[in-house]
């Protein structure tokens, strides 16, 4: 397994519509494992192939926060919600492409899943709580589309011009 680096907005693949994974193929299985790594070594609860500049529709997800669990890592190829609940929440996100910015989002409570797995099949899940909002959040990467997006412009103006100087900053060191 491999360590990917992780984007940091703004890089315009992170606004990008990604494409459909047409074929589960050892190298994409390959791809999901160094994603797994990454996320969990970030550390993070959720990561998207755009976050690591390839422009295909897959997430990896393990929001199982339970120290003696062995966690509940997910592949998900080509995910589309086919259901929310009318009920919102809200919580404080962040996003390891704009690392330590958080920001409070309203998202439905509960969304149903269908995607592709590594073993070919669809699936079909109903995600709540931090696993709704995860799983949310990553499938608008696919997607071109922010945390951020959803916060007022000024707010949104200012965590991209900190990003902006954290990579400044980055490409100096």
């Amino acid at each position: 397994m491999t360590l990917r680096n992780i984007l940091i907005h703004p890089d315009p693949r992170l606004k990008a519509e990604t494409d459909p994974v047409t074929a589960v193929t050892d190298d994409l299985r390959a791809l999901a494992d160094d994603m797994l790594e990454t996320m969990y070594h970030a550390p993070g609860i959720g990561l998207a192939a755009p976050q690591i500049g390839v422009m295909q529709q897959l997430l990896v997800m393990d929001c199982d926060k339970d120290e003696d669990s062995a966690g509940r890592p997910m592949v998900l190829l080509n995910p589309v919600v086919t259901w929310t609940s009318e009920e919102t929440s809200t919580y404080e996100e962040g996003c390891l492409s704009i690392p330590d910015q958080y920001a409070d989002v309203v998202r439905p409570t509960a969304v149903e899943v269908e995607w592709l797995g590594l073993d070919g099949d669809t699936h079909r899940e109903k995600f709540d709580g931090l696993w709704a909002t995860c799983v949310q959040h990553e499938i608008d990467h696919l997607h071109g589309k922010l945390f951020i997006d959803y916060l007022k412009p000024l707010k949104r103006q200012m965590i991209t011009r900190k990003m902006q100087k954290l990579k400044r900053e980055k490409a100096r060191a």
